[in-house]
């Protein structure tokens, strides 16, 4: 199955079944794959063919969603980009997957071509076209791009990640669900940007089952409240910081959660603070911590409903999934470390985008029964005086002062020591610099205590739910002066 016949047993199946609801807009099945032919062939009257890639800034909206079925019904690759960067940012990626040919909602189509300097079809073009027009026969390998997404890019500019037709097929064959026309299926909602790997791989796992897509195009907690409620939404995913702004909400005790039953949750660290009130708040829902990147399309790793259930391992991500293969290894040596010590993640599954063992950047542990703890990021390493460690651990030091919510440490350049450690920190009025350098001398070496801490309102997180390293030095830098 290739990425552009992603909706063809829902087409057959249940034509006029609801595909997408976004805002009080719906399309079923049969009008979303009219739209899609007609974004093909749009997109084929602007040069596009097979092999070709197409930058899409369309936010979470109908467009966005045809744009992918569409290109791949040509043999090219759509490329999702996140609608708040600035042109020179876009131009970069642009230039990085080579295209000349872009698709734009009305709100970004002066900086997608400012951006591009080619060629941006528009809903008008898209709307102009006759559905029933044919396409070409296109072959198409296997192994070929069907589309591109960007890695977060917590230590700079967005990488492209090229994941081939095979692989989005055999992911949608592991999750999938039979098309049945006599059942009425449970409701998904996309709370995270289709740009982000959770929102796409969601999407297509969606519409290959035949189910109905929620999308809400920016998150706020109060209209997730009440688009769950009045939706009946049974299963989502979230990042951390998402859930907390949830359950922080005014409006959480008075909305109706009844329908939701499945509530998955990654991409950053949770304290095992806030899945424990999670899980005691709403007690009917099953919840799931994942854990992967956008290279292995998705999850590799799940903390189970029953490890929630039980509270047991908060703190892991739990274990890998049938089929991976998991070696933690020495950063340097490359060789495996034992159990409970500290390597880096590399994996081996279907659902990467190589076939070979592929070194995931993460630092991780594993314990005796086989759960996984993340320790941090590779590229994260603070070297302090040839002194080298991760910002996790003094983050999560931080983080068992009481009266701290939320905190960020990175490693802050400079000239003497080659970079000092900083923090950011959301926290209590009454928290001073003294009392969390105290904490942390109880806990930590001398050469990890914080030497720049800044109180903040609020983490540089990004639309990934990821907090930048860079940005965190950028903060700490602004108020230190």
């Amino acid at each position: 199955m290739y990425v552009g016949q992603t909706i063809d047993r829902a087409v057959e199946r249940v034509p006029d079944r609801t595909a997408l609801v976004v805002g009080d807009g719906r399309l079923t099945y049969a009008e979303l794959d009219a739209l899609a032919q007609r974004c093909a062939v749009a997109l084929r009257a602007a040069g596009v063919g097979a092999g070709d890639h197409v930058a899409v800034v369309a936010g979470g909206s109908p467009l966005a969603v045809a744009a992918i079925l569409g290109a791949a019904r040509l043999g090219a690759a759509s490329a999702q980009m996140n609608p708040d960067l600035k042109p020179g940012e876009m131009a970069a990626l642009c230039q990085m997957i080579g295209a000349r040919v872009g698709i734009a909602g009305r709100d970004h189509h002066a900086t997608l071509a400012a951006a591009l300097g080619g060629t941006v079809v528009t809903e008008e073009d898209i709307a102009a076209v006759a559905a029933q027009q044919a396409l070409p026969d296109v072959s198409i390998e296997d192994d070929s791009t069907g589309l591109i997404l960007f890695s977060s890019g917590s230590t700079g500019l967005p990488k492209p990640v090229y994941i081939s037709h095979r692989t989005v097929s055999d992911r949608l064959a592991y999750y999938g669900t039979t098309v049945d026309p006599a059942v009425d299926p449970p409701i998904d909602m996309m709370s995270v940007p289709l740009f982000h790997i959770g929102g796409t791989l969601g999407l297509l796992i969606t519409l290959h089952s035949g189910r109905s897509m929620v999308i809400l195009p920016r998150f706020d907690a109060g209209a997730w409240l009440r688009t769950v409620e009045q939706c009946r939404v049974s299963q989502t995913f979230v990042v951390p910081t998402m859930l907390r702004r949830i359950l922080d909400h005014p409006d959480f005790a008075s909305r109706d959660m009844g329908s939701l039953r499945s509530l998955s949750y990654g991409a950053a660290p949770a304290l095992p603070e806030l899945i424990r009130r999670a899980v005691a708040a709403l007690p009917d829902v099953d919840f799931s911590n994942v854990f992967g990147q956008t290279e292995t399309l998705g999850a590799y790793a799940a903390l189970s409903p029953e490890d929630h259930r039980v509270g047991r391992k908060l703190d892991s991500v739990g274990r890998p999934f049938p089929g991976v293969e998991l070696r933690v290894v020495d950063v340097e040596t490359q060789e495996d470390v034992g159990v409970g010590q500290v390597g880096e993640a590399v994996v081996r599954a279907a659902q990467n985008i190589t076939q070979d063992w592929m070194p995931t950047g993460d630092l991780v542990a594993v314990d005796e029964e086989g759960y996984l703890f993340v320790k941090g990021r590779v590229k994260d390493t603070i070297n302090r005086g040839g002194e080298k460690f991760g910002p996790v651990e003094i983050e999560t030091a931080i983080r068992t002062l009481p009266g701290v919510a939320e905190v960020a440490v990175a490693g802050v350049p400079d000239e003497e020591l080659g970079e000092r450690v900083g923090a950011l920190i959301v926290g209590d009025r009454d928290l001073e610099v003294d009392m969390v350098k105290a904490h942390c001398r109880q806990a930590l070496a001398r050469f990890k205590v914080p030497e720049i801490i800044v109180f903040v309102d609020e983490l540089p997180y990004n639309r990934y739910g990821k907090i930048p390293r860079a940005a965190v030095v950028e903060v700490i830098r602004s108020h230190a002066g």
